[in-house]
């Protein structure tokens, strides 16, 4: 009797060690919250930035219809404050004609551990790009917006 009491504390004792390794390997190891709204002529996405090793921070990307902008800039953890604005001129990047009807949407995605992915599609022209946001490489405060690729999602009507 007093093996069988110990058999069934080590069968216990496994169940309950089984169980919170598969709760420990089950979850989410960072959490990965992406926001987006939209009013009149403005769109606004979040996504993490990985500025720093090991701390992500979070990113903003706001796109202006009307002036054919996309801006970016990150919060800085430290003092709680935005680190002003890079731009990008999409009436450029996407070869938009002055006063062409436009219509982007854009939304991100997790493309590494603390990075997101800003992607931006515009359906009269039919070009959807991908965009991050990092560091200054001259070293200054702020971010940069890079375009890592401009492909066609559907021909350009005729």
């Amino acid at each position: 009797m007093k093996d069988y009491g110990r058999l069934v504390w080590l069968l216990v004792g496994l169940a309950v060690g089984g169980a919170g390794v598969g709760l420990y390997l089950g979850r989410s190891r960072e959490a990965q919250a992406a926001s987006n709204d939209r009013y009149e002529d403005y769109i606004l996405c979040t996504g993490a930035v990985a500025i720093t090793p090991r701390a992500p921070t979070d990113g903003v990307w706001l796109l202006d219809y009307r002036a054919g902008k996309l801006l970016g800039t990150v919060i800085d953890r430290n003092i709680g404050k935005i680190i002003g604005w890079a731009e990008v001129d999409l009436t450029t990047e996407f070869g938009i004609a002055p006063r062409q009807n436009t219509h982007f949407m854009m939304v991100t995605g997790q493309i590494t551990q603390g990075q997101a992915a800003l992607y931006v599609a515009e359906t009269s022209t039919g070009k959807f790009g991908v965009y991050t946001m990092g560091l200054r490489p001259d070293g200054q405060q702020g971010v940069i917006i890079n375009r890592h690729d401009m492909v066609m999602f559907h021909p350009t009507p005729k």
